[in-house]
């Protein structure tokens, strides 16, 4: 007999941190600051309250293949889909999409 679980986290965002080695064919998030920006979310997330089981987690990726889009992250479950530049661009997700549940249309990638 299947059983339902119930979803642990309400968002979990994954940061793709992928690194390829320089002359690459394909560019990296890596190279865009996206080890920080994915510490600069995931610290902005526990000071506003919103970290922890049933609300948010901020994780790590490995290569989203979304390369030529990035850097990227996604938030599941919604699998939506932002690209970002700077700490702007993270704090405007964290406090629309994440707190506020609007997604931010500026930010999004198909």
């Amino acid at each position: 007999m299947a059983t339902t679980q119930s979803q642990y986290y309400k968002h979990h965002v994954f940061f793709c941190l992928n690194q390829r080695d320089a002359g690459a064919d394909r560019p990296s998030c890596a190279n865009c600051n996206a080890q920080s920006m994915q510490e600069y979310a995931k610290k902005k997330v526990k000071q506003l309250g919103l970290a922890g089981p049933g609300q948010v987690r901020v994780n790590k990726a490995g290569c989203l293949d979304r390369c030529e889009l990035g850097p990227v992250v996604v938030i599941y479950p919604e699998g939506t889909w932002y690209t970002y530049i700077d700490e702007t661009d993270i704090d405007e997700i964290v406090e629309k999409h994440l707190a506020q549940g609007e997604i931010v249309e500026r930010l999004l990638i198909d």
